[in-house]
C-alpha cells in the first residue's frame, strides 16, 4: 500500500487515472509461468546437460579413452575393433537423447508461442 501512495506523490493525478485506465485495459502482460510439470523439467534438464560443452568434451574424452584401451591392449579387450559394444551405448545415448532434446524444444516452442500472442 506504501508502494501506491509513494507513486501517485511522484506523477499527476492525471496521469494516475490514465495508469488505471491502462491496468483495467490490459492487467498484465507478464502473468505467472505455470509450473513445469516433472516430465518437462527433467526434459529441460537433460537438454542442458547434453547441449553443452562440458557434455560434449567429458564425452570425448571417454570415447578416445575407450578406443585407446581397447585398441592399445592386447590382452583383456572387453570391446575388441569394431568396437560393437560402444556403437551399442551410443545408439542408446541417441535413442534417449533425441526424443527428450524434442519434448524440451516443443515446449520451449509453446512458450515463445504464447509470449508472442500476449505482445500482438
Amino acid at each position: 500500500m506504501n508502494g501506491i501512495k509513494s507513486i501517485k506523490k511522484k506523477i499527476t493525478p492525471e496521469e494516475y487515472r490514465l495508469l488505471q485506465r491502462l491496468r483495467r485495459r490490459k492487467p498484465c502482460l507478464n502473468p505467472p509461468a505455470d509450473k513445469p510439470t516433472w516430465g518437462e523439467y527433467l526434459a529441460d534438464r537433460v537438454a542442458a546437460v547434453v547441449g553443452s560443452w562440458r557434455f560434449i568434451l567429458i564425452q570425448s574424452a571417454i570415447l578416445v579413452l575407450w578406443i585407446f584401451i581397447n585398441a592399445s591392449i592386447k590382452s583383456e579387450r572387453w570391446d575388441p575393433y569394431p568396437f560393437i559394444l560402444l556403437n551399442l551405448m551410443l545408439s542408446f545415448q541417441a535413442a534417449y537423447a533425441a526424443p527428450i532434446i524434442m519434448m524440451s524444444q516443443n515446449r520451449q516452442a509453446s512458450i515463445d508461442r504464447a509470449d508472442a500472442k500476449k505482445r500482438l
